[in-house]
């Protein structure tokens, strides 16, 4: 072998490394695009407006979970061949399951209410669609992507994901270039407290909508479905190395646009008025930043809605599938779920309130998606080499106490303290 071949094997072995890693990639960008639904910009701009910097912590913190979660959910997938909800389907009797599934449908439901609501405000927002008509649209075009879906395949409808995924990134993040962000209050946001019960409330919100149930439960039938199953070690092992890429990438880019969106609030909307609602931080941005940028953040949240809300009908399916052996028409799930948002949207509750209430369901079911995974793949007869080690599993259930405790001070500080969202 010549010089010349010998300094570009590695540069060519490292380019196909790299190429088949990307091709692989995908699964975990569908399942974050649950991190960035309008319940996270609801959530988030409500904190930064209210609060500045003060809860940009739990952006971050609750992320690094989610990067960990996800990833045991899509190893779970991959290393036994089947999905959470089937793995849990076979585990419990016909009346628990029935039950799960009915905590497990009430989440999906919440989180349906946030996207399709979240789609609606951005389609009344720039076009002045009233609300119950936007919301129809919404449905109507999540069941178009959702037969992307069913007729061409995971790999199409990934595509379609990850686009909308880089313009939600672009509409919330390019006020940012427009603001003065104080780094120095920033820094001092990644500092671990509260402020009053409120506060714990919108973390709380925060926390689901960053950690969402139904991406947990979804995760593993994503890296299933798109991968197989009953792999060899090697191939195996190249699964999981490039789920890590995946997971990895997906989840730095949900993370920065949470965070972007939280320090976008506090850097042009901290002490404007109305700036707790949706509606209001849309004003207060063409207001402060000019009609470009508000236009652009209302297309990132227009993407969001009909994304996530796809994404959601998806794992609801999936769930529904694995838990109670039960499918149902995509068009007749996408029409049940439609209507709790229908009904909001035209009974004149602020929607912004209720999409922060939503995550608030979606934080509380959290340790019923999360407590299984955590069990299934400590299971080292479900798990053979790839069971988790001790070190993973104090993580693990480091994190499950740490929602847990999250909640329980929530459930006390909303039935017994003085708890209000905007």
């Amino acid at each position: 072998m010549s010089a010349v071949d010998t300094e570009t094997q590695p540069t060519r072995s490292t380019a196909s490394f790299a190429r088949r890693i990307a091709g692989l990639l995908g699964p975990a960008f569908v399942a974050a695009i649950a991190y960035v639904d309008p319940g996270n910009v609801a959530a988030n701009l409500t904190a930064g407006a209210e609060y500045g910097y003060l809860l940009m912590w739990v952006l971050v913190v609750s992320n690094t979970m989610a990067v960990f979660i996800q990833y045991s959910s899509a190893k779970l997938g991959l290393v036994t061949g089947k999905s959470l909800p089937e793995l849990l389907g076979e585990r419990l009797g016909k009346g628990t399951r029935l039950s799960y599934w009915a905590q497990a449908e009430i989440v999906a439901a919440a989180t349906d209410l946030a996207e399709v609501i979240g789609g609606a405000i951005a389609l009344n927002l720039l076009f002045d669609i009233p609300l119950v008509l936007g919301g129809l649209i919404v449905g109507i075009i999540s069941l178009g992507l959702l037969r992307v879906q069913s007729q061409r395949g995971q790999r199409p409808f990934e595509f379609v994901i990850m686009a909308m995924l880089a313009i939600i990134a672009v509409g919330f993040l390019t006020g940012l270039f427009f603001t003065d962000t104080q780094w120095g209050e920033a820094a001092n946001g990644l500092v671990p407290r509260f402020d009053g019960a409120p506060t714990v409330l919108l973390a709380a919100s925060m926390l689901g909508a960053t950690v969402m149930p139904h991406a947990i439960y979804l995760h593993s039938s994503l890296s299933r479905d798109r991968h197989g199953s009953g792999h060899g070690h090697g191939r195996l092992k190249e699964l999981l190395h490039a789920t890590k890429w995946d997971v990895g990438l997906s989840l730095v880019i949900a993370g920065s646009v949470n965070i972007g969106m939280l320090m976008l609030a506090a850097a042009a909307l901290r002490g404007v008025g109305g700036t707790d609602s949706i509606e209001g931080a849309y004003a207060a941005i063409d207001s402060a930043l000019g009609p470009v940028v508000a236009a652009i953040f209302g297309v990132g949240l227009l993407a969001s809605g009909l994304a996530s809300t796809s994404v959601g009908c998806y794992a609801g399916a999936s769930i529904m599938g694995g838990l109670i052996h039960r499918r149902i028409p995509l068009i007749v799930r996408r029409s049940i779920t439609l209507i709790p948002a229908l009904i909001i949207l035209g009974s004149g509750v602020s929607p912004t309130w209720a999409l922060v209430i939503s995550q608030v369901v979606l934080s509380v079911g959290i340790p019923f998606a999360l407590i299984p995974l955590v069990r299934l793949i400590s299971n080292r007869d479900l798990m053979g080499m790839h069971v988790a080690s001790i070190g993973t599993k104090t993580l693990a259930w480091g994190i499950v106490a740490a929602i847990v405790a999250l909640n329980l001070v929530l459930l006390v500080l909303t039935i017994f303290g003085d708890v209000g969202v905007g």
